[in-house]
């Protein structure tokens, strides 16, 4: 503040209005480097001059941070107010004032980014103490940088061009520092581009901090907003060249379900049309929304590039139909997925699960249209000298260089190496297809089984029942349809009439599957006569589609899953067959599978000696202890 004070003054002295002081201060603290400031203070207080007046410190200091523009609520957002007066009762704020005096923390000495490092390094430090989610507002900056390398990677010889513009978006913002990073990053390629960035956050203090950094850097600060992304998207009407986003891991949306519900069920372009997590984790949402967010393609062919951190349960949760599995299949089948990233274990403050980038394209280059690429980073962690709460890894420059050049196709010799696989986008869709096997049942009324029927909830109520099949007699009956006409005969005899619906309760009970006994069939309804099948005996088979040599659509789906099935059920259960009505169509990552290396157990000899020896230890120690 302390250069541009004779500004501010002469602005604030010369305009009333708001509106007025913002453009004549911009103009006037425009800069190469920044475009003008748009925040201004109507206190004549600084640090060193409250501190000349220790009797009046609180009143000064008071007087100090309400003085600033309506637009810095990074204040209010702390109630500083209260913290300085609660200070002062505890005789603590001089001390405090003094030390913040004595440290040069002004722009020039230290960087936006920095200062977000910081301040979310306080609150990693706090939220550990108090044993609160830290990582929620923490992201590392190896990661960060990681990200945003990747988002950027395909673009850097367009964003080298004069007069480059860029908006950048994240939709869990918390202080800032991805925006910063990337605004950063962005900068390194043209040092005159123009940058517009913009961010929500749901925490208060947080966003007020963020609000704070894009105003000392000239930015917007009204492209700041607060409020839960899920339930409002403060930035409904805009999409951004580049959106960035880490949101926190494994937190539910149970709080919010209502609200997600609504929009999901409206359909149409709503961010959550395509299907819904479980409530537990909102993960996919946010990967939804960050999808959602990417501009249109344009007359030239750009459009927008999204990364998103993300745990590993989003690659596969949920089976065939369920919400995850329509959300991969969303976004698989819209081309959205350009590359999966899985970083080392223990890169994060707060968590050591396995944790991946997504970079998303709506605009991917013709060489990668249909494909998504897995990249194994997992082995290129260096351990840090020290651990920061969970976090024991960190990714070296180098080894970031090299992530980002197998990413574009142009990792060479001399780089580490990077286990990279390109798939089509269809390996990873499955038809989940149900096998129906046919009921086979003997019946005999033993003693046993009349005790099961006299247990039963349904048949026990029946008079009569148990002491008529006690006089049925215990003859073996291997034909439903022939047990069920002479025990019906039999019962009517003894004076015991069910319903349709207890008769088959009664020949489930006492039927029992045997593969001699003859095939059951269904006996009313449109399937009348055709093979009923067993519940018992059903079964799922998950079918590639691109198993066999067949094309990777859904129209090959019959042809494909015939083949399938003919190939791999049909030699070992010849009386199986296809229940159509039942098939799903499935999309999972299985990420892990496919970087999976087989190594061979320990040859038997080996083992038996590592035991004898053990064993021999053993006894030596028992005869000392005899001894």
């Amino acid at each position: 503040m302390d250069p541009h004070r004779e500004v501010m003054a002469e602005v604030v002295a010369g305009y009333e209005g708001e509106q007025q002081r913002r453009t004549h201060l911009k103009l006037k603290t425009r800069t190469a480097d920044n475009p003008g400031l748009s925040l201004w203070t109507t206190s004549d207080y600084t640090l060193k001059k409250a501190l000349q007046d220790p009797d009046n410190l609180a009143e000064n200091l008071i007087d100090y941070v309400g003085g600033f523009s309506t637009n810095l609520d990074v204040f209010k957002s702390f109630d500083f107010e209260n913290i300085i007066r609660t200070l002062d009762s505890r005789d603590r704020l001089q001390q405090a004032t003094r030390h913040f005096e004595s440290i040069d923390l002004s722009p020039g000495s230290v960087s936006n980014a920095d200062m977000g490092d910081l301040f979310e390094n306080l609150i990693y430090r706090f939220a550990e103490s108090a044993n609160e989610g830290a990582g929620q507002f923490y992201t590392p900056r190896d990661v960060v940088r990681l990200l945003v390398d990747l988002v950027y990677a395909d673009d850097a010889d367009a964003l080298r061009g004069r007069g480059t513009v860029r908006s950048i978006y994240d939709p869990t913002v918390g202080t800032g520092g991805m925006l910063s990073v990337a605004d950063d990053h962005l900068r390194s390629f043209s040092p005159d581009a123009s940058t517009a960035l913009f961010g929500q956050e749901i925490n208060k203090r947080t966003y007020a901090i963020c609000k704070a950094d894009l105003l000392i850097t000239g930015q917007d600060p009204t492209n700041v907003r607060q409020g839960d992304t899920l339930t409002v998207d403060r930035f409904e009407d805009r999409q951004f060249d580049y959106v960035l986003s880490n949101p926190p891991f494994g937190t539910d949306w149970k709080a919010v379900e209502s609200d997600v519900k609504a929009e999901h069920a409206r359909g149409g372009q709503g961010r959550f049309a395509p299907g819904l997590p479980a409530v537990g984790d909102a993960a996919m949402l946010f990967l939804l929304h960050v999808a959602s967010k990417m501009r249109d393609v344009d007359e030239t062919g750009r459009g927008g590039k999204a990364g998103i951190v993300l745990n590993g349960s989003p690659l596969f949760n949920g089976g065939a139909g369920s919400g995850p599995s329509e959300i991969r299949g969303h976004m698989l089948e819209n081309d959205l997925v350009e590359a999966i990233v899985a970083l080392p274990n223990d890169m994060f403050y707060n968590t050591g699960i396995a944790t991946y980038l997504w970079i998303l394209s709506n605009a991917k280059p013709e060489d990668r249209k249909d494909t998504v690429q897995l990249i194994d980073a997992t082995g290129l962690g260096a351990r840090l000298r020290k651990s920061i709460g969970s976090k024991r890894m960190e990714i070296p420059d180098a080894h970031r260089d090299a992530v980002v050049r197998a990413f574009t196709g142009t990792l060479s010799e001399d780089d580490v190496e990077v286990p990279v696989k390109t798939f089509h986008k269809r390996d990873f869709a499955y038809w989940t297809v149900t096998v129906e096997r046919p009921l086979q049942l003997r019946f005999q009324c033993t003693p046993e089984a009349i005790s099961t029927v006299a247990e039963q909830k349904t048949l026990a109520k029946i008079d009569g029942l148990t002491a008529a099949l006690e006089a049925f007699g215990d003859d073996v009956y291997l034909n439903r349809e022939k047990f069920d006409k002479e025990l019906g005969r039999h019962l009517g005899d003894h004076g015991v009439k069910l319903t349709p619906a207890q008769r088959k309760k009664l020949w489930q009970t006492v039927g029992v599957h045997d593969e001699t006994a003859d095939y059951c069939r269904v006996q009313s309804g449109k399937n009348k006569g055709d093979l009923e099948p067993d519940p018992a005996l059903r079964d799922t088979e998950n079918v590639p589609f691109g198993w066999s040599d067949y094309p990777k659509t859904h129209e090959a789906c019959e042809e494909t899953v015939q083949a399938y099935f003919a190939a791999e059920v049909k030699p070992y259960v010849a009386d199986a067959w296809i229940d159509w009505d039942k098939t799903k169509t499935g999309y999972e990552i299985p990420f892990t599978r496919h970087f999976y290396t087989y190594e061979p157990p320990r040859p038997l000899e080996e083992i038996d000696a590592d035991l004898e020896h053990v064993v021999g230890e053993i006894m030596e120690q028992l005869r000392d202890v005899e001894a």
